[in-house]
Parts: C-alpha cells; structure tokens; sequence
C-alpha cells in the first residue's frame, strides 16, 4: 500500500500526517511532499510530534514533482482549502482524497496559543488519519 500526503510547504500537516500513519502500519509506504517545500520540517510540529511518540525530526520538505511517475494507492491533501493552496497530482492514483486542516503555522498571538494551535491540529490529524487507516487501509493490506 502506497500513500502520498500532498500540501504546500510539506513542512507541518503533511509531515504531522505523513507520521501518523507510518504508526500506525510498518507495512504502509507513506511520503510526503509539497509544492513549494519548506527549507525544513517546522520545529513546532517536530515538538509536538514528540510529545506524542512520534520522531519527525529526520523528516525532509520534498518536491511533489520527486513523486509524479510512480503509482500510488491513495494521494490525500491536507491543505484546508485544496481548490486555493494544495497541489494537484497528476500521477497514476487508484483514489484521491481530501482531509483538509488549517495550518497551524499560520497562527498569531502568544506562545502558549500557537502551541495550543499545534496540538489541537494534530489531534485532528491522529484522529482522521486513524479514522481512514481503520475504514481504508487496515482491511486491505
């Protein structure tokens, strides 16, 4: 089973979703990618990743187009609005889905709120990626 996460700078939900399901299932092969990738992995995502047994921090922004030629199972974008910022794929995809999240990096105001911001989105992300693992993914590997 091939899954490929798809958002903009593939530097925070993309990574944050990218680790959750690599959890879930060993047997899963999941990338992700992005656009116009971010130098690196946000710090903040790396942090609160952590905090839930999960190490992003090897984790590398990558150029959708590394990803074009192959085949995948499932493409899932993450970008809250995908018609506006996620990419679209033009690859070989027996399904595309989208699971849309606001970018937590993209939050103003104090350090404690953004934080909050990065564990409310990523509670999400757990929540809706176990949610497709269990209804798409578990059954047919």
């Amino acid at each position: 089973m091939k899954v490929l996460i798809l958002c903009t700078g593939n530097s925070c939900r993309s990574q944050m979703a990218h680790g959750f399901l690599q959890s879930f299932d060993s047997r899963i092969m999941v990338k992700s990618a992005g656009t116009q990738p971010a130098a690196r992995v946000n710090q903040i995502a790396v942090k609160v990743m952590n905090e839930a047994g999960i190490d992003i921090s090897n984790h590398t922004p990558t150029l959708v187009d590394e990803y074009i030629g192959q085949e995948w199972d499932y493409v899932i974008t993450v970008c809250d609005d995908a018609n506006e910022t996620c990419p679209l794929f033009v690859g070989k995809v027996k399904h595309r889905l989208h699971m849309g999240f606001e970018d937590p990096s993209h939050k103003k105001g104090s350090e404690e709120f953004v934080l909050s911001e990065f564990y409310r989105i990523r509670n999400l992300i757990k929540e809706s990626f176990f949610e497709f693992y269990n209804t798409q993914i578990k059954n047919n590997l």
